[in-house]
């Protein structure tokens, strides 16, 4: 008997009398999951190589409007005139007035007393008298000089005439055969000496006034000079009392009730009420653009009061430069040193420029590049920037209106071209 075939039939499950599509369906799904994935690494690739928090970054619209550059601060009110008073000589210092106290131009402040100064006004002042005395005895002197030198010529003078009208006697006794012609010839002789005499006494005369004047000129100038050291040793005696300069008050005093000074140590400083300054201080990439005399606006109690720039300093200190202003016209009221009040300073206007918000952005780049929203990517451009207010800066090229800028943390983009905005 032949055997069938039914020990080798296998029964079959429902799974495996599917049509043969139904068993690639989820393969086939994964392999799309798949896919996915790699096209959107890849488009994370393509969109940039680095992925940021939109929340980090602040993003900026390029606008067209008016540019208005100034410069708004708070200021201190001070003296545009407060001098320091010093100590003109070493000593024990007696003050008259306490920090406050109104003044009047002249009035004494401080007295210094410093006996070494007195002394020495006293010894100048001597040797000025015996100098004055030396020069009053050398003018005497020249006129003593001066008289007897013309005493001299006179009498030079007279024997010149005498030897003269005794030649012309002996002449005429010779002509009548009165007189032998060796005593006419012996006239003719001493006439000839009178008159050589009479030339070297005019010398002598000239000379010994022109000695003696040197002389004189000479304890003049050394009279003189004295007078010149006692003066300004009188000056310093009297410099010893600190007067006020003008009509004020006391500021500061920085010396102590009948405590010894040295010389030139501070002593006390006077504020002149009449006349006061702003001081504000401005960040270091504006002080460039200032300069003396350009407009400002002053805010006291709401009232805005004209002024202009008086004074701008040349040092930076902490990235700010100290800026004084000054009020153009009046000032406000019941001012006081050192009271608050707001300035701003109106440096230009540009109409109708393309601008957008500062930010970082210009120290990153150096002003020479931005990043560009182009969807949700940040993309690098050079761009072109001109002039800067406290808000905005304005944009000569690499931009257009609309296009919004990251104006604060591309820090965070290091040097990627393009950056990925989440």
């Amino acid at each position: 008997m032949i055997r069938d075939t039914s020990a080798q039939d296998r029964v079959l499950s429902a799974s495996q009398t599917r049509p043969a599509w139904r068993r690639w369906v989820w393969p086939a799904a994964g392999g799309v999951l798949l896919l996915a994935g790699i096209v959107f690494a890849a488009r994370g690739w393509l969109a940039g190589t680095a992925s940021v928090d939109g929340a980090r970054l602040r993003i900026a619209e390029v606008t067209r409007g008016d540019l208005v550059r100034d410069i708004a601060a708070d200021g201190r009110v001070i003296a545009a005139n407060s001098p320091t008073l010093y100590a003109v000589a070493g000593g024990v210092v007696t003050l008259k007035v306490v920090a406050g106290d109104k003044v009047t131009q002249g009035q004494p402040l401080a007295e210094i007393d410093s006996p070494e100064l007195r002394s020495k006004l006293a010894q100048e002042q001597t040797t000025l008298a015996g100098m004055e005395a030396e020069s009053s005895r050398a003018t005497l002197d020249a006129s003593v000089t001066r008289a007897n030198a013309q005493k001299a010529l006179d009498q030079a003078e007279i024997e010149r005439q005498a030897a003269e009208r005794t030649l012309q006697r002996y002449q005429r006794g010779f002509e009548g055969g009165a007189v032998p012609q060796v005593d006419v010839l012996e006239a003719q002789d001493n006439l000839r000496k009178a008159e050589i005499a009479l030339a070297h006494a005019r010398k002598d005369a000239g000379l010994q006034g022109q000695g003696a004047g040197l002389d004189a000129r000479n304890k003049q100038l050394l009279a003189q000079r004295q007078r010149a050291v006692v003066t300004e040793v009188q000056r310093q005696v009297d410099a010893l009392t600190l007067r006020a300069p003008f009509d004020g008050q006391v500021g500061q005093i920085q010396a102590v009730q009948r405590s010894n000074v040295a010389i030139n140590a501070p002593v006390l400083s006077v504020v002149d009420l009449s006349v006061f300054e702003v001081e504000i201080k401005v960040p270091e990439s504006f002080a460039r653009d200032l300069a003396i005399g350009m407009p400002a606006t002053l805010t006291s109690a709401g009232q805005p009061y004209p002024g202009e720039i008086s004074a701008v300093s040349p040092e930076v200190v902490g990235g700010e430069v100290v800026t004084r202003l000054r009020f153009s016209d009046k000032q406000p009221p019941g001012l006081r040193q050192n009271q608050r009040l707001s300035a701003r300073i109106l440096m230009d206007t540009r109409r109708n420029v393309l601008m957008v918000e500062r930010g970082p952005f210009l120290e990153q780049g150096g002003g020479r590049q931005a990043y560009v929203m182009d969807g949700n990517s940040a993309v690098r451009r050079p761009v072109q920037l001109g002039v800067s207010s406290l808000s905005n800066i304005e944009v000569l090229s690499g931009l257009q209106p609309g296009d919004k800028v990251v104006v604060s943390g591309s820090d965070l983009f290091g040097d990627a071209e393009r950056v990925s905005v989440n």
